[in-house]
């Protein structure tokens, strides 16, 4: 794969030095205008041209706390995530949270109970 992107930016930087017309030279590689003008920026800047290591994603904010999350969500299937956020003592934000929860295979409440509340239900049509 990494051959195959090398060549394609020697060909597409080859066929920019020669027009100079990123428009045309996106046009004949199936490539983006945008992609065209990076390439050409980064020869530039850096004189090269390889594609850049791939980046290591972030660790996850409750990794290794998956146990304790499991306890609390047994413990009170009830809670809602604001109060598993507060009962974990972290300051993870509630999608962080619920991707957790979704990765265990756990469910929990989405509103807290006085919000639901205010909510009348309906029945069905009145007629």
């Amino acid at each position: 794969m990494a051959a195959y992107s090398l060549d394609l930016r020697t060909r597409v930087l080859a066929a920019w030095d020669a027009s100079g017309d990123a428009e045309w030279v996106a046009a004949q590689f199936s490539v983006s205008r945008a992609w065209v003008h990076r390439v050409v920026q980064r020869r530039r800047d850096s004189g090269e041209i390889a594609p850049r290591k791939q980046t290591r994603w972030r660790t996850l904010r409750l990794a290794g706390r998956e146990e304790e999350l499991r306890r609390l969500v047994e413990a009170r299937p009830d809670q809602t995530l604001a109060e598993l956020r507060t009962a974990l003592r972290t300051s993870a934000v509630l999608s962080t949270i619920w991707l957790m929860l979704n990765r265990l295979d756990l469910t929990v409440k989405k509103n807290d109970p006085r919000r639901r509340a205010a909510t009348p239900r309906r029945r069905g049509r009145a007629r």
